[in-house]
């Protein structure tokens, strides 16, 4: 009498399962970190995402992190925001504000470029620098566009406006074109200034740009 072989006992189904456990305790409990690691998201921006006005928890950061955890997402968010910081001031400081075990970025700045009316050019330069230094080091971005003010003239809005799209386009980026979509010239989102987010309308911004964020960690996982 022949006893059957472990292989003829098992089904299909079951011969799957037993070497999937196999896999599991060969790679051993490094694999299982791995997979559970969060994904670290930098956020590069100005006085918008430093939280200008707000308290540590209604600053975008902190309210984009508890709404990413609520959908399951396990993540860490940084906030490099620096108030009046330009798009030149964000690439001085690329290199000690986006740590080397960073896994997304995503960028903010401009705003401040365009209050004070710096060059388009010198602009573009700048992010399109900062989104060369991210690609070396492999690191998907999304980009959190920003509009000139109309008051600018014609000219200088069409060139400022068109630098966004533009620079997603040439590095493959995600973009959200307006970070203030939704929330710009509403008085009852803003504070007193009329320029910053109240944390009713940084909620507008989260809710907002939530599914692009979603693709941003989808492509740093799959990178």
């Amino acid at each position: 009498m022949r006893w059957p072989t472990y292989g003829e006992v098992l089904g299909p189904v079951q011969r799957a399962a037993a070497l999937l456990l196999t896999i599991v305790c060969v790679l051993g409990p490094n694999w299982a970190a791995a997979a559970d690691k969060p994904v670290k998201i930098v956020v590069l921006g100005d006085s918008l995402t430093a939280g200008y006005g707000l308290n540590v928890q209604d600053a975008f950061p902190t309210k984009l992190g508890v709404a990413l955890k609520a959908k399951g997402h396990a993540i860490e968010l940084i906030n490099a925001g620096v108030s009046g910081d330009t798009a030149t001031g964000g690439l001085d400081r690329f290199d000690w504000s986006v740590p080397a075990d960073a896994d997304a970025l995503i960028l903010e700045l401009g705003a401040n470029d365009a209050l004070r009316g710096v060059s388009p050019d010198v602009t573009r330069a700048a992010l399109d620098k900062i989104l060369s230094k991210a690609a070396e080091r492999k690191i998907p971005v999304l980009i959190a566009g920003m509009k000139s003010p109309p008051n600018m003239g014609a000219d200088y809005v069409a060139k400022f406006d068109a630098i966004f799209p533009e620079l997603a386009r040439t590095h493959n980026a995600l973009l959200y074109p307006f970070f203030l979509e939704g929330v710009a010239a509403d008085e009852k989102l803003n504070q007193r200034d009329g320029m910053h987010p109240n944390s009713d309308g940084v909620d507008v911004i989260v809710k907002n740009i939530l599914p692009k964020v979603e693709e941003l960690i989808a492509k740093a996982k799959a990178s």
